[in-house]
């Protein structure tokens, strides 16, 4: 697996950050944020089931230019 890095939090203190990745290989996004508690975690569950396997995670809106990016990227993909 190949993860093309796009950005990290431009608030960082270069640790504990949320960074965004494009997995060409995949198509997907990797996004590493801030774990969300239990009562967004239950507002997001009553739009629909939350499957094993996946999570809610939290990104700044502060990210928006680098989410942009990460799109930009995977744009140019053959997307299946």
């Amino acid at each position: 697996m190949k993860l093309r890095f796009i950005g990290i939090d431009p608030n960082t203190d270069g640790a504990n950050c949320p960074r965004v990745w494009v997995n060409d290989e995949a198509q997907e996004f990797v996004f590493q944020g801030w774990e969300a508690d239990e009562e967004l975690t239950d507002k997001v569950r009553s739009t629909g089931p939350l499957p094993d396997g996946e999570t809610v995670v939290r990104i700044p809106m502060r990210m928006v230019r680098i989410l942009r990016e990460a799109c930009d990227a995977a744009e140019g993909l053959d997307i299946r």
